[in-house]
């Protein structure tokens, strides 16, 4: 018997033949080691090409790296394992949704405040029409891909050069409905101590999935919009208001920006609503922008929930769509939803400490 190995391909001399036991026919050693038919790789080596594959940018990056131990592993024999150990960490998320989940640290104290960040990103996927020479279907189709983080004030930091960092936070991510990712992060929330938070604060951008997900599954939390993105809108109307001059428009908006930021947003929103739209192009979008603000008033409390400590910007799930597109959305990278879904799982796996949990159930 041949077998791949972290230390190099090793042969084994094994018996093989019938159990008298029940009379199938195999190898004890191999079912010993817990082998499957065929597996050519060691458990330990399946590991550590499955892990390193979570953390380069494609799958001929881990044979790369993979060939610099010694243990060259083709990517397509990578990919074959991530998918087989996807799908198993698939069916573990959705076993664990079954049953109430257990805090990982039952002896905690109480925090001041569970932060729930929302966002989501499109990811290029393979439609009908991929691969077909003549056709009416779509070759690509774009999907959003909606990411979930959670983690306890207490857990954020700085570096000593100032930059931010969180010491334990979940990442969740889902290609389906919000309410799919609502009822994930919720698991992997109250495994993080949801439950012993005193208070709650949700933050997310404009777009409505974020607070209809906020409504069914926290309602009892605060609400706070991005001031990034509210800031995007503020110059959006600023230029509308000054014949989209952007030289015009920077004091307006920066005024105004001052003024959200420390505690005087009343006035900034009666202003924004006294503000008169016309049916030319900018008045158009003068009148969405007065929604939008209307729609997001009672989200822009930013003087008070920066006076407790708490963060007014939802930069830690930003940037975990921005490390994702690393992974799932580089040039040429066209995606099933089956390998998205397998990698992701296996991905989230890694990240939310389910690992070790995978690979004993393998």
């Amino acid at each position: 018997m041949r077998l791949r190995t972290v230390v190099g391909v090793i042969k084994v001399v094994v018996w093989q033949g019938k159990d008298p036991s029940d009379q199938h026919w195999g190898g004890p050693i191999r079912e010993r080691w817990g082998l499957r038919a065929h597996q050519q790789m060691s458990p330990a080596l399946e590991e550590k090409v499955a892990f390193t594959a979570t953390l380069v940018g494609s799958y001929e990056a881990a044979e790369q790296v993979a060939g610099k131990w010694g243990c060259p592993v083709d990517d397509s024999v990578i990919h074959a394992l991530v998918q087989r150990v996807g799908r198993g960490a698939q069916a573990q998320i959705e076993q664990r949704l079954k049953e109430p989940a257990p805090e990982k640290d039952s002896q905690r104290g109480a925090s001041e405040v569970a932060l729930l960040m929302l966002d989501g990103w499109f990811a290029r996927f393979r439609g009908p029409g991929w691969g077909k020479k003549r056709t009416k279907r779509e070759r690509v189709e774009w999907h959003e891909v909606k990411n979930g983080v959670f983690y306890l004030h207490e857990q954020a930091a700085r570096t000593e050069g100032g930059r931010g960092l969180i010491a334990d936070k979940v990442v969740v991510r889902c290609l389906g409905q919000p309410l799919e990712l609502g009822q994930r992060l919720h698991w992997e929330a109250v495994r993080g101590g949801l439950g012993r938070a005193q208070d709650k604060l949700v933050l997310g951008d404009g777009i409505a999935w974020i607070w209809n997900l906020k409504a069914d599954r926290w309602s009892d939390a605060r609400e706070l919009l991005d001031f990034w993105h509210g800031g995007q809108h503020l110059w959006e109307l600023g230029r509308a208001c000054n014949g989209m001059d952007e030289l015009k428009a920077a004091p307006w908006v920066e005024e105004r920006l001052h003024r959200l930021r420390h505690g005087r947003e009343q006035s900034v929103l009666e202003e924004i609503s006294a503000l008169q739209g016309s049916r030319s192009a900018t008045g158009q979008i003068i009148r969405k922008q007065k929604n939008y603000f209307a729609g997001h008033a009672h989200r822009m409390n930013y003087q008070a929930i920066a006076a407790r400590g708490w963060p007014i910007g939802s930069g830690p799930v930003e940037s975990s769509c921005r490390q994702d597109q690393c992974r799932f959305k580089r040039p040429g990278q066209s995606w099933t939803r089956a390998g998205f879904l397998n990698l992701s799982a296996l991905d989230e796996a890694r990240r939310n400490d389910h690992w070790d949990e995978l690979w004993l159930s393998t």
